[in-house]
């Protein structure tokens, strides 16, 4: 791939929407029902609150209106984890009918897709250097999105990086209620044991409905990422899953949550992941 030229920041700017709230990377967002800290404060560890009494977001800091930040009311896909922006750029040149908001926690990489997108005048993307289970808890507005891309979350398998998992219950929780009634979640990973971990939270979350999961799913609109072409050619199989948002997400707790075997060529493969392997 060749390095895109380098803009400025004022032509950058456009396409990109600054969080409001100044956190440290891998600083975990409070639980729920808890509030961040004020604009310039942080919790005295990571992914503590801090000691004292709750506090509303900084001056500013509301939930994203999507109108006002891409000119028009079109649906909203959401990508996180762009990188270089493969599947970011190719999405919005093949669907100019679907507004794209990026995110990245990189900066270098997220200035590097949003440098793609400006070159090719993109009036549909923005994207934002930022962590997304910030972004999900806080500034996503619930019901509003079409669809969230999580393509390739790193697994973090040592024990000391086990909080900076991305695809926790909690996160995922936080994507189902920005997703709008039918809304799609679309994943992949090329590690089999962590699918059977993303299987889990996925059949936990009763919003959530598992419609097709396997490594015979292939990819939406056959657009793969950077980081899936160079696993298609070390051999690496691709494992997927697609979830759909509930209308009525209590009458599915009420019976019992989800279902990790729905339909799929290779279901089988992701009831045994879901059984054999303990949460890590």
């Amino acid at each position: 791939m060749r390095k895109p030229k380098r803009l400025p920041y004022e032509q950058l700017a456009p396409y990109i929407w600054e969080m409001p709230l100044a956190v440290r990377r891998g600083q975990l967002p409070p639980e729920e029902g808890q509030l961040p800290p004020e604009e310039g404060e942080l919790p005295p560890e990571e992914g503590e609150p801090a000691a004292g009494t709750p506090r509303t977001l900084p001056a500013g800091a509301a939930p994203i209106d999507w109108q006002a930040l891409f000119g028009n009311a079109r649906p909203v896909e959401i990508e996180v984890g762009i990188g270089k922006g493969q599947f970011l750029v190719e999405s919005a040149l093949r669907r100019p009918e679907v507004n794209f908001f990026g995110i990245e926690v990189v900066r270098k990489y997220q200035l590097y897709a949003t440098t793609r997108c400006a070159i090719r005048r993109l009036a549909n993307v923005r994207t934002a250097c930022a962590d997304a289970r910030w972004i999900f808890r806080y500034f996503i507005p619930p019901g509003s999105v079409q669809a969230v891309h999580i393509y390739f979350p790193d697994p973090w398998w040592k024990a000391r990086h086990k909080k900076r998992r991305l695809f926790t219950e909690g996160f995922v929780r936080d994507v189902a209620r920005a997703l709008v009634p039918g809304g799609r979640l679309y994943c992949a990973t090329d590690v089999q044991k962590y699918f059977g971990e993303m299987l889990r939270v996925l059949a936990a979350t009763p919003e959530l409905e598992i419609v097709r999961q396997g490594t015979d799913v292939p990819p939406l609109l056959d657009l793969p990422t950077n980081f899936e072409r160079k696993a298609r050619q070390r051999g690496s199989p691709i494992w997927r899953a697609e979830c759909v948002r509930r209308a009525d997400p209590a009458a599915a707790a009420n019976a019992g949550g989800g279902d990790a075997s729905t339909t799929s060529a290779n279901s089988g493969i992701g009831v045994r992941l879901a059984r054999d392997y303990p949460p890590g």
